[in-house]
């Protein structure tokens, strides 16, 4: 049983931890465990109850109708909810029923959702306004340490799987002033976000160069002196420091002084370079859509 405190039911729910007390309390919503000290804690299925309570309270539904579902009863709600709310409460519900899912490795369920997604929207759109945002909650399980690496390689494994088959559909490149290197430093191994970038980039008519995690700084000496990149694309994902980063950039202006080098995850350490000419920070998937759509 995974062990979640109270502060991260409110992260990921968005409902305050003040505010689940008093449900607690008034309504008997969820009755948490309590360590041997007595702090209280909650599980997996608890969590599961307070983020489909946030998708019904999203919608319309009053806390004290809420209480009283048992859990078939709020499971049908929030998949009417998915089913004929907002695009903006359907997405969140969707959010949380792929972190469900993901924690209850059920790569069935997970793929259902996505898949409904996916024809509701789009793959671009759900990428974009779904898929996005549940990774970005994933992170808050990461830096919390509430998710196994197994959880995440299952969800990210299954995405990867749907972006690469989109990817092998695109048309060839027809706009060809621009090419794209894309790639993870050294000891970088989280790739969902380049390989979405690719997806990103190539739909929209630019030719790509995929290079994929781990890539010495060593190796792009001679590969930029090659390829000639317009862009080169990477992602910060395990904090490295602000020198590291440097290296990548020197080694890419070495041969192609005009390069412009974007660069998105974890942005902290690259507030030290924002001196640095043609240097582009990706907080955002938007971010890289309106320079490919310039």
């Amino acid at each position: 049983m995974e062990k979640y405190q109270i502060n991260d039911l409110e992260r990921l729910t968005g409902i305050k931890a003040h505010t689940i007390r008093i449900w607690e309390k008034r309504y008997n919503l969820i009755e948490p465990h309590r360590t041997a000290t007595n702090i209280r804690f909650y599980d997996d299925l608890q969590l599961k109850k307070i983020l489909n309570v946030s998708t019904l309270l999203e919608s319309g539904y009053k806390i004290s109708k809420v209480a009283v579902l048992n859990d078939d009863e709020m499971n049908k709600k929030v998949q009417n909810a998915q089913e004929n709310s907002s695009e903006n409460i359907a997405n969140n519900a969707y959010v949380s029923d792929l972190i469900i899912s993901m924690l209850a490795y059920d790569e069935v369920g997970f793929e259902k959702i996505f898949s409904t997604v996916v024809l509701r929207y789009g793959l671009y759109d759900a990428m974009l306004n779904v898929i996005y945002p549940f990774l970005a909650k994933t992170g808050v399980l990461w830096i919390s340490s509430k998710l196994m690496p197994s959880q995440e390689h299952m969800a990210c494994a299954l995405i990867r799987r749907k972006l690469s088959a989109a990817i092998d559909g695109l048309p060839s490149p027809n706009k060809l002033d621009k090419t794209f290197l894309l790639y993870l430093p050294d000891d970088e191994w989280h790739e969902l976000s380049l390989v979405f970038s690719d997806y990103l980039v190539r739909r929209a008519g630019y030719k790509t160069v995929y290079l994929g995690q781990n890539v010495p700084v060593k190796n792009l000496d001679d590969l930029v002196l090659k390829v000639k990149p317009t862009h080169a694309l990477t992602f910060n994902i395990s904090r490295k420091k602000p020198t590291d980063i440097q290296n990548h950039i020197s080694a890419m202006k070495k041969h192609s002084k005009n390069v412009t080098f974007m660069i998105g995850g974890n942005l902290a350490p690259i507030n030290e370079l924002n001196q640095i000419k043609n240097l582009v920070l990706l907080r955002h998937p938007n971010d890289l859509v309106e320079i490919l759509t310039k």
